[in-house]
């Protein structure tokens, strides 16, 4: 399912227009992007939480020629699944 799918199902779901579900999911989207860039943690019960890693820097090698290169520290997003999504796709 992508962003657009998402929208449609769920105006047809709430029986509302398609302009007021997608105001909806940019609303969650958003929020939920700005909590990410704020460092702060996402929990949705039921279905998983989102948290910022901060990764540090390390010397990687370069899978072609085998070379050092220098990797510096990054932050990535990631999603941890909740124990009920877990098991409700596990069936």
């Amino acid at each position: 399912m992508n962003k657009s799918e998402l929208i449609e199902a769920l105006a047809v779901k709430k029986n509302i227009s398609f302009k007021k579900a997608e105001e909806i999911i940019n609303t969650i989207f958003d929020s939920m992007s700005s909590a990410m860039l704020a460092d702060e943690r996402i929990e949705i019960r039921g279905f998983g939480s989102f948290v910022v890693k901060e990764y540090k820097a390390y010397t990687g090698r370069n899978p072609k020629t085998g070379e050092a290169i220098a990797v510096s520290p990054k932050k990535l997003p990631f999603f941890k699944v909740g124990k009920e999504l877990k098991e409700r796709v596990a069936e």
